[in-house]
């Protein structure tokens, strides 16, 4: 798709640009950790996740996509679904699946060696949302090209949902609050920074509810939605309960952090 690189970048600069600027001028919380040195590990994560998508998928999803087309690879074209409804299923079943590879990523131990790294992070912001250690990033993606594949997703849909997914992302880990009025019924669709910072709590049974990134519906399905956290708000402690300091927030240490000894 000619456009799909400035798509992406666009959005993303947007959403996060709002979010930061929200989160400098009224925060949820106070600050932990020192700013600077966790932005710049953040970025480098994120960096270092886009170079390894780019070497290890140069095509990626939306390529897989394209490919899935011009094969004719699927389920919806061997059952001959008309584009309408093979764009809604897709983009819902995506954002399914990416949900259940969240909470596979809790229950099973090697993979939780690897999404705790997200967890770490005591000061939960907008760049969290790109905190995700390399290696889970392409088994992320590993999982998306086959699912596209399998589908036979359109390329159109595929996009929508990995930008959208991304702008949920940043919004939901963002360190702003939204006025009572507005985030009790937001909730009922969309997954708010109130919901997700339950999950990042250091309690590991609020940590083991709210995994949606985008839509709140599937925890709502699923029986994994928690609405409150034991404290309040105000007594939600976030990270992991083992790091509460500021090594999180070095780079060296985020990255070999699911290869140290338990």
């Amino acid at each position: 798709m000619e456009h799909e690189p400035l798509i992406r970048l666009g959005v993303f600069l947007g959403v996060f640009a709002v979010m930061a600027g929200w989160e400098l001028l009224r925060a949820a919380r106070p600050g932990l950790q020192p700013k600077a040195r966790r932005w710049l590990t953040n970025w480098a994560v994120a960096a270092l996740d886009s170079l390894v998508v780019r070497l290890l998928f140069p095509a990626a999803a939306v390529g897989a996509a394209l490919d899935a087309q011009a094969q004719g690879w699927g389920l919806f074209p061997m059952l001959g679904a008309p584009g309408w409804l093979a764009f809604i299923l897709s983009v819902a079943l995506l954002d399914l699946a990416i949900w259940a590879q969240h909470l596979v990523f809790h229950k099973v131990p090697v993979l939780w060696r690897l999404h705790r790294v997200h967890h770490a992070d005591r000061d939960v912001d907008v760049t969290t949302a790109i905190r995700f250690h390399p290696v889970e990033i392409a088994l992320s993606m590993l999982l998306k090209i086959g699912l596209v594949y399998a589908l036979g997703a359109p390329a159109a849909a595929v996009l929508v949902f990995e930008v959208l997914l991304n702008g949920c992302a940043m919004f939901n880990h963002a360190n702003i609050r939204l006025p009572a009025g507005v985030e009790r019924p937001l909730r009922w669709l969309l997954v708010t920074p109130e919901m997700h910072r339950i999950h990042h709590s250091v309690r590991r049974e609020e940590a083991d509810s709210n995994y949606g990134f985008s839509v709140s519906w599937w925890d709502r399905l699923f029986g994994t939605y928690s609405a409150r956290a034991r404290g309040g708000e105000a007594g939600l402690k976030l990270g992991l309960s083992a790091h509460q300091d500021d090594a999180p927030s070095g780079l060296l240490w985020s990255l070999l952090f699911p290869f140290r000894a338990r």
